[in-house]
């Protein structure tokens, strides 16, 4: 409609300044008119710059999510398919991360999840898809792994990518076992919601009275729980400042929480492992055994034995060099009830 309005404006002002003599605009220009730019770009384009800039603002506001595949093993799985593009693990890290820099340099917003072969094979036989077409891993990315962790790129090189995955992964493992755990422990009495509550709650503060402990510095805490299956692990790192004020990620302080307090409802053997790091770069470790819901110190000895046996196997570790195994300190008392 603007452009109908300019076009009749146009003429009849013409005819007023020629004083209505209509063959004065000829006797004036000799020649065909030039076309306004703006009614040539509306009437051989229809407005398509317009469009197209709406176009790629509301492409920046839909999330992209791509899939990696994070180890040899699993590179190797996905090479069974003919139709994979990739010959070699690195020089596809090398591409995903071109294809990840280029998405970043258009304004988008991109998340990076795992892509797990054999879960793939399963969403392909499940849903009949054909597992050696790009259409079918475009559709395993958006239907499967947009559910499960995935890490924010922001521009951090591939590995470093891959390292906060696998963190990102273990965390959601630990937080679906333990939350599990007290959900059995809720069904199994009447009052087992409210030992479920105060479990965490006895947790959260035997968390701070941990980092109170260790003093200033950074602290990198784990907790482990023996279980039937794999043990169930949690990792938080704090710093504390010397002024008192401490500083952690809210959502691995509350998966550790929630593992303490899984370990005290299940009556399961567990330990929690400090590592500080003081302001002249020396670490030392300290260690607790959790009874009846609480940390308990242990001694040098202990310590030294818990920080050097691994975990899942059993087997012993060989110590660190520069690491000093210290015994565990009193936290005080648990809260009353």
């Amino acid at each position: 409609m603007a452009h109908t309005r300019n076009g009749n404006g146009r003429g009849s002002g013409n005819r007023k300044r020629n004083g209505g003599r209509t063959g004065s605009r000829s006797r004036t220009s000799g020649r065909t008119p030039k076309r306004s730019p703006g009614r040539s770009r509306t009437s051989s384009q229809g407005g398509t710059p317009r469009r197209v800039s709406v176009r790629r603002a509301l492409r920046r506001e839909a999330p992209s999510i791509v899939a990696l595949l994070a180890d040899e093993r699993d590179f190797a799985a996905m090479r069974r398919h003919r139709g994979f593009p990739c010959e070699d693990h690195p020089e596809y890290l090398r591409q995903m991360d071109g294809l990840l820099r280029s998405l970043l340099s258009q304004g988008l917003s991109v998340t990076v999840t795992l892509f797990d072969p054999e879960e793939y094979a399963e969403y392909c036989a499940d849903t009949g898809h054909d597992p050696d077409t790009p259409a079918t891993r475009a559709r395993y990315t958006a239907d499967v792994t947009a559910s499960g962790p995935g890490v924010p790129y922001s521009g951090q090189p591939v590995r470093r990518l891959l390292a906060e995955l696998g963190h990102e992964t273990d965390r959601q493992t630990a937080w679906d076992r333990a939350t599990d755990v007290l959900t059995a422990a809720e069904g199994r009495t009447a009052d087992g919601r409210e030992l479920a509550r105060h479990a965490f709650e006895r947790a959260s503060r035997a968390l701070v009275g941990l980092i109170e402990t260790a003093g200033a510095g950074i602290h990198h805490l784990v907790c482990s729980v023996r279980s039937d299956d794999a043990p169930l692990l949690a990792v938080l790192t704090t710093e504390r400042a010397a002024s008192g004020r401490i500083h952690f990620a809210e959502a691995d302080a509350l998966v550790f929480c929630t593992v303490l307090a899984a370990a005290a409802v299940s009556d399961s053997p567990a330990g929690i492992v400090i590592r500080s790091t003081g302001s002249d770069g020396r670490d030392e470790v300290r260690g607790w055994s959790l009874r009846d819901g609480w940390p308990q110190p242990l001694t040098e000895a202990e310590v030294f034995n818990a920080y050097c046996t691994d975990a899942e196997t059993g087997e012993p570790v060989p110590p660190e060099p520069g690491v000093t195994y210290r015994a565990g300190l009193p936290i005080g008392p648990p809260p009353h009830g």
